[in-house]
């Protein structure tokens, strides 16, 4: 055992989750001091008391023993400071590294679709003109037409070499973020925290492959400062991308004949995008007066009042205790969890099982699944 290494792991681990020595050494039943110690790396602690340490604090042994690996070209910004960032960092660290040791060994690579578009358009001033070009040239390649939904935003990334990871992390100041080509990626990393709606899920999906488009001189780990500009432009191109222009006029020239909220609602529907998005979008063209017109209509409708909020909308810290359902509602009509899956690494952990490259439970340890999970998962396939 390295020690360095185990209290490394330590120090991170009970910060992220602000624990004091103190605490932890009570959950352990070992003394501060011992505790402090091992922390320290100064002593070498028994496996037995590593175990106590990890049922302590909830973690695998092994989460202590392994070195934490780094990511360097990352793009990792969040509205407030987060204890557990190095903790969100290393996780994804391990997941790129699974993901990348199943394609080498099945040799089974998802060929990355957009470098050279993202070349292109760093030669190109920024603004939102930029954005929208952007937006309509992924498309595109994607082989989209100008009017069509995206109906799986998590499908149609991985198909275009994109790793999409679906973490779920309890907070309110962070949504997503990626990881360049040049280090195990790309990679869109989205918080998908049940208490957060689909169509966030869905929207901060589209608005990281912004910044991979937009921003590669951007990606660096030690910067976790938002850059107000680089934001809005990703948000335009995350808007433009799932509703394209001749699109989403289209549609809401289709609706005419509803009362105002059903044309919303039917909108971000087809879509599947939160009711701001559409809000957003009609304000570029009717001017901001829409937002209001739209809750007077809509608290006539339910009695309900819907925050107004800037998008990316954070949720109330005064809210997270409350059900999934009752936050969810604050999109009104909201998508479930079935519209964002990602299946590539799914596929590749049935295939290395299969093939008998892999066990069950380092299958299951790639997936982040308990064993039984993964054997109830087994069980199913067909």
């Amino acid at each position: 055992m390295d020690n360095k290494i185990i209290g490394s792991n330590l120090r991170r681990i009970r910060e992220a989750r602000g624990l004091t020595q103190s605490r932890v050494a009570d959950l352990a039943g070992i003394s501060r001091i011992a505790y402090r110690n091992i922390e320290s790396g100064t002593s070498t602690p028994k496996v037995s008391t590593l175990q106590n340490i990890s049922n302590g604090i909830g973690i695998k042994l092994q989460d202590l023993l392994v070195p934490v690996s780094t990511l360097s070209n990352v793009r990792f910004r969040a509205s407030k400071k987060m204890r557990s960032r190095d903790n969100i960092l290393t996780e994804v660290a391990r997941w790129l590294e699974d993901f990348n040791y199943l394609e080498n060994l099945l040799d089974d690579h998802s060929k990355y679709h957009f470098r050279s578009l993202a070349e292109e358009l760093a030669l190109v001033p920024h603004g939102p003109d930029r954005a929208k070009v952007a937006a309509e040239r992924v498309r595109e390649e994607m082989g989209l037409t100008k009017k069509e939904p995206i109906r799986d935003i998590a499908g149609i990334l991985e198909f275009n070499g994109i790793k999409v990871y679906p973490i779920v992390l309890v907070s309110e100041g962070f949504f997503g973020l990626s990881v360049s080509e040049h280090e195990k990626g790309p990679a869109i990393i989205v918080n998908a925290w049940d208490r957060i709606s689909v169509e966030r899920w869905i929207f901060s999906a589209a608005h990281e492959l912004g910044h991979l488009l937009l921003h590669l001189d951007s990606y660096d780990v030690d910067n976790n400062t938002e850059d107000s500009d680089e934001e809005v432009e990703a948000n335009i191109f995350a808007s433009y991308f799932l509703m394209p222009e001749s699109a989403f006029v289209s549609e809401w020239d289709e609706t005419y004949g509803l009362p105002f909220v059903a044309r919303i609602l039917k909108v971000k529907r087809i879509f599947q995008v939160s009711y701001k998005t559409v809000l957003y979008r009609l304000s570029d063209k009717m001017g901001p007066s829409i937002w209001g017109k739209f809750q007077t209509a809509y608290k006539l409708k339910t009695g309900k009042t819907l925050r107004l909020m800037d998008e990316p909308e954070a949720l109330p810290p005064d809210k997270f205790q409350q059900s999934p359902e009752v936050l969810r509602s604050q999109e009104p009509d909201s998508l479930s969890s079935s519209h964002f899956v990602e299946d590539r690494l799914y596929k590749l952990v049935r295939n290395a099982i299969e093939k008998e490259e892999i066990t069950m439970s380092r299958g299951a340890e790639i997936l982040r699944l308990d064993l039984e999970d993964m054997r109830n998962i087994v069980s199913f396939w067909v």
